[in-house]
């Protein structure tokens, strides 16, 4: 594939920056009180510092920095106003989430910053161009549509992390791995002239990736740290510009062998289905609130990891089992993309089967065995 240990460089930099940023963040936090307190919504036990994504930051311009460096980036980067977009977008929604961590601003405040947030990247021209519905046909975006699709994709793509964000490395578990997948289809595609150039896309994928690895051990149970709004704002920016700028430029007329599902499944649904998992977490939020009439910004205990611990499971396998529900979706999207012979999906749906199995089945027969051995 087309540069990748460039590539693997850049996200071996953007997780060494944030894992070594992480800690100071951590002390930093707990000096200035930056907490997160324990109450009926929130698993964990005691404060605890919740502005990570401070150290995402740190791990972005690092890794950017390493990036220009490198001679094979530079036909990528040089004159692109686009990454500039994604820098100053970055700078603007994580001071964003900041305030709202260390204040909470209300929700139409928050909602209006991720619009300027998306004005910016739209100024820099980070947007998609077009988009394939699936057997359907191709949508050429006008100036006068851009702003607006870009300010949804860029609000449902934080508001998608920022509702998973809600057991000790979900979010940032769920978002490396739809990183990179997203990562490899994209490359992919560059790799066989299918984006137009240049592409920024697979290069904040893998950055994405970095930072989410080099944050994890600090998240995972029992976490230290969690990235807060400031963290899944910029996550969710960064899986929105990746995505967009993959999904709405990539060659609308390409077909790509008999084996390959390209030519009538759009890139952008890759992207959706790499991130079903908390879009599915969004979509049953919405309906959940308005069969309820509550507004949309209403916290309740209806998430699919809440769900999941009322069944029986624990924090920990909760999370790891939206984890495994993100690389099965991510592997189903994948291998048709990618395969160059007519795909066989069975063992995906096997899969699938024994993963719902286990994620309904497993706490009531760990009961029964509980109760015939007591």
């Amino acid at each position: 594939m087309r540069n990748l240990a460039g590539y693997l460089i850049v996200g071996a930099s953007a997780a060494a920056a944030t894992a070594v940023a992480t800690p100071i963040i951590e002390r930093v936090a707990r000096r200035k009180n930056w907490m997160a307190e324990p109450d009926e919504r929130r698993a964990h036990p005691v404060p605890t510092p919740d502005v990570g994504g401070i150290a995402f930051f740190v791990g972005l311009i690092v890794a950017l920095v390493v990036a220009f460096s490198m001679d094979r980036f530079q036909p990528l980067l040089k004159g692109n106003s686009e990454i500039i977009g994604v820098v100053l977008a970055a700078v603007f929604i994580t001071a964003l989430g900041f305030v709202d961590d260390i204040k909470e601003l209300s929700a139409p405040m928050k909602v209006t910053g991720v619009v300027v947030a998306a004005m910016i990247l739209v100024w820099f021209g980070t947007t998609m161009f077009y988009f394939r519905l699936p057997l359907l046909d191709v949508f050429i975006l006008s100036n006068d549509w851009i702003p607006l699709v870009t300010a949804l994709w860029l609000i449902g793509m934080t508001q998608a992390i920022n509702l998973i964000d809600g057991l000790d490395g979900l979010a940032t578990g769920i978002t490396a791995i739809a990183a990179g997948s997203f990562f490899f289809y994209s490359n992919n595609l560059a790799s066989n002239g299918l984006l137009s150039e240049p592409n920024i896309g697979p290069l904040v994928a893998i950055i994405t990736l970095g930072v989410c690895i080099g944050f994890l051990p600090f998240n995972f149970n029992p976490a230290r740290i969690f990235m807060g709004d400031c963290g899944a704002l910029l996550l969710g920016l960064l899986m929105a510009v990746s995505t967009s700028v993959v999904g709405g430029r990539s060659d609308p007329q390409a077909q790509v062998g008999a084996g390959q599902t390209y030519f009538f499944i759009a890139p952008i649904f890759i992207a959706l289905l790499v991130l079903g998992v908390p879009i599915i977490d969004v979509v049953f939020a919405i309906l959940r609130r308005a069969i309820n009439r509550q507004g949309l910004a209403t916290a309740d205990r209806g998430h699919l990891h809440h769900r999941l611990i009322a069944l029986g499971h624990g924090p920990r396998r909760a999370v790891v089992i939206l984890w495994l529900w993100t690389a099965l979706l991510s592997g189903f999207a994948l291998y048709p993309a990618l395969s160059s012979t007519s795909p066989n999906l069975w063992p995906f749906l096997l899969l699938a089967i024994a993963l719902g199995g286990f994620t309904v089945l497993h706490p009531r027969i760990g009961r029964r065995h509980e109760d015939t051995t007591a």
